[in-house]
């Protein structure tokens, strides 16, 4: 597969219009680079490492986006960070059918990246799917998740909660042309202008050399092909988990989302009592997307009240 070719895409290039859409003062390109962790013979996980400094915190996207989902958050912060893609998901390798979804496997995987280029961390910011994974990873390598926010994801994410994902994700594996692929990102996201997921697309998506366009990230592929459906994942075993976290977790969750309701907001505080949940306004699941200057300042409060 080839980069997109009549878009203008450079996947370092769109920082401009990130952070112009957003209202944020732009000096000049930021220091990111694209770097690569073998956590397998033969398999790779990749990251995008903001800044020159130890990292401070991790970025971990949910099912179906990639690392970039982060940028104009990345922006906002101007903190030095690693936003990595889950395996199967940008740039990184999809592990096979055996491991794909297994929230341990992914932690395992993730741990690995966060060794090689976060050791120092102070947080780790999952949001859905990297949610999932960061409630893993918290409870199998403590020592390398000092604090947890959960971004829209609770384990109480059921198939119904989750089904405008599951429908966007089962959608056709390949399009014609580019302006086909960002019309049905536009339909499932009625809220985002279009320059957003224009920039979304570009970077989730690659040009096949007989020119048509498919998904970077392999779920939701249909029967028999590699992917597997997001919407199989039982989450709710993790209760247990996220419970026993002896780090402090904050639950971040959009006012216009369905995928964290006011039970699983309930059963949270019920398991974590002494830890916060905070609700955002017009924003959805994607809150980087909908609101990423206050998720921005959400992520500053908690890592400055560590």
């Amino acid at each position: 597969m080839s980069q997109p070719t009549g878009t203008g895409y450079d996947e370092f290039s769109l920082f401009e219009e990130n952070a112009n859409e957003a209202g944020l003062p732009y000096t000049g390109p930021p220091v990111v680079r694209r770097e690569f962790v073998e956590v397998a013979e033969g398999r790779s996980l990749s990251a995008l490492v903001w800044g020159t400094e130890p990292a401070e915190l991790v970025l971990l996207h949910g099912g179906g986006q990639n690392a970039h989902t982060w940028d104009t958050v990345a922006l906002a912060l101007g903190r030095s960070l690693v936003a990595i893609d889950l395996p199967g998901h940008g740039h990184s390798d999809w592990p096979g059918d055996a491991r794909a979804l297994d929230r341990a496997a992914m932690a395992e995987d993730v741990g690995v990246v966060i060794e090689r280029l976060a050791p120092k961390a102070r947080l780790v910011v999952g949001m859905s799917l990297g949610g999932a994974t960061s409630i893993a990873l918290a409870a199998t390598r403590p020592d390398l998740v000092a604090r947890l926010m959960l971004v829209d994801i609770t384990p109480g994410v059921t198939r119904e909660k989750s089904s405008d994902i599951a429908a966007f994700l089962a959608g056709p594996e390949t399009f014609a042309t580019f302006d086909e692929i960002l019309e049905r990102t536009m339909l499932f996201n009625p809220t985002r202008s279009e320059s957003s997921l224009r920039r979304g697309v570009l970077h989730n998506s690659v040009q096949r050399e007989d020119g048509t366009w498919t998904w970077r990230h392999q779920l939701g592929r249909p029967a028999g092909a590699t992917g597997l459906h997001v919407e199989s994942v039982d989450f709710g075993s993790q209760w247990d988990d996220l419970e026993g976290i002896a780090a402090p977790v904050l639950l971040v969750r959009g006012a216009l989302s369905p995928v964290v309701d006011d039970a699983d907001e309930a059963e949270f505080q019920r398991r974590r009592p002494t830890d916060q949940v905070i609700t955002v306004a017009e924003a959805g699941h994607s809150i980087q997307g909908d609101q990423p200057l206050e998720l921005a300042r959400i992520i500053s409060t908690f890592l400055e009240t560590g």
